[in-house]
């Protein structure tokens, strides 16, 4: 990870984080914006940086000062709908931290970024002390999304599976001890 520092996002972050987020909404998505599942990248402040328990994270290239990756956790479980009912009881808000935006611009994967924002996320959760499960979504179709998560979660469920529409992938990963001061 030579060249990157990850930290806690700041007010004067957000233009940069949110370019990424909507960019990867846009071009690795092919969906675009989407209020109803996107409407956090718009107030990241409200969404990551003000509540309790929420944070935003951000890797920055040392070189340019650019904004690289972002990822973020709230303590919002998955809503039903649109997720199945059973996947929102098994993940209820205030005991999940949910794993979101993890992003990483193209130019800048494959160099382990994604993995440690969410080694700093997972630590995040556990040393908050409130979290139970950590849960994510991804869409299997975005290249390398369905092997990364495999890599740290355990597959939930699959709604390839249900022969809808749907081609999202629910994942639990473990919970991490927190580490000693």
């Amino acid at each position: 990870m030579l060249g990157y520092r990850i930290r806690t996002a700041t007010a004067d972050d957000l233009d940069a984080a949110r370019a990424v987020m909507l960019d990867t909404v846009y071009h690795d998505f092919g969906t675009g914006y989407v209020p109803r599942w996107h409407g956090d990248i718009i107030d990241l402040d409200g969404a990551y940086l003000g509540p309790a328990r929420h944070t935003l994270l951000v890797a920055v290239d040392e070189r340019d000062g650019a904004v690289a990756a972002t990822a973020a956790l709230d303590s919002r479980g998955p809503a039903h709908p649109p997720n199945p009912r059973w996947i929102a009881d098994r993940f209820p808000s205030g005991e999940t931290a949910q794993l979101r935006r993890v992003y990483v611009r193209a130019e800048h994967r494959r160099r382990g970024l994604a993995r440690q924002l969410v080694g700093e996320l997972l630590e995040f959760a556990a040393t908050d002390g409130g979290y139970r499960s950590v849960y994510l979504h991804t869409d299997p179709a975005v290249t390398g999304a369905e092997g990364f998560w495999r890599s740290l979660g355990k597959v939930v469920h699959d709604e390839r599976e249900d022969g809808g529409a749907s081609r999202v992938m629910h994942f639990e990963v473990p919970m991490r001890q927190p580490q000693a001061p």
